[in-house]
């Protein structure tokens, strides 16, 4: 497993808070889970904005990056598109990438986390053994793996390390439109761009921030 990833978000999830932006994180949710095209292109919009006026995301994207989207947590026919990829080819469109590869795959299911009990969470060894690469491009220099949500980084580190595998000279980060906040009782905003660090640690992931 390698050590580290570098992570961005770009919007806040409360799954348990209270208020009005709350309330209004888990609506986002619930639309980004339903992979709206034309919201993902809104979403997608919104990023490029952020990069463009926010110091967090100022440079975090560039146009040489290989975009490859996080598979869910079951496997899907090749040819069958999902919330990260969407994001991933509005993102391009946006002119935050070179390109999309849909070369990671997952091989077998594993629990969701947002219903799964504490206890029964995959953990990144799993995640990590449910996925595979299809057909790596020769050379690559830049990678940027793109998830919808970012609860404690597990599923982004399992595949940062899986792509470090193909990849082993490039860079490999991640963006995730949306990160949970499970511990504070209520965001004050709804867009809140960060950058932060996934960690490999005493065998799991930890996120910071």
């Amino acid at each position: 497993m390698i050590a580290r990833v570098a992570f961005a978000s770009c919007y806040v999830y409360s799954p348990a808070g209270t208020g009005g932006v709350c309330e209004r994180s888990r609506l986002l949710r619930s639309l980004l889970k339903e992979g709206n095209a034309r919201l993902m292109k809104r979403y997608a919009a919104r990023v490029h904005q952020q990069v463009a006026e926010s110091a967090p995301l100022a440079g975090f994207f560039q146009a040489s990056d290989l975009l490859v989207p996080v598979p869910g947590s079951r496997p899907k026919p090749a040819a069958a598109d999902w919330v990260a990829a969407d994001l991933a080819h509005a993102l391009v469109q946006e002119g935050l990438g070179g390109s999309v590869w849909h070369g990671l795959r997952r091989v077998h299911a594993v629990h969701k986390s947002a219903t799964a009990s504490p206890g029964a969470r995959p953990t990144v060894v799993l995640h990590y053994e449910s996925l595979r690469l299809d057909h790596p491009p020769a050379t690559v220099e830049r990678v940027l793996l793109i998830d919808d949500v970012i609860t404690k980084g597990r599923t982004l580190l399992a595949a940062a390390s899986r792509v470090h595998e193909a990849f082993p000279g490039a860079q490999i980060r991640a963006f995730a439109l949306l990160r949970t906040m499970g511990m504070i009782d209520a965001v004050q905003q709804l867009i809140d761009p960060c950058r932060g660090e996934i960690r490999w640690v005493a065998g799991d992931a930890r996120r910071t921030p």
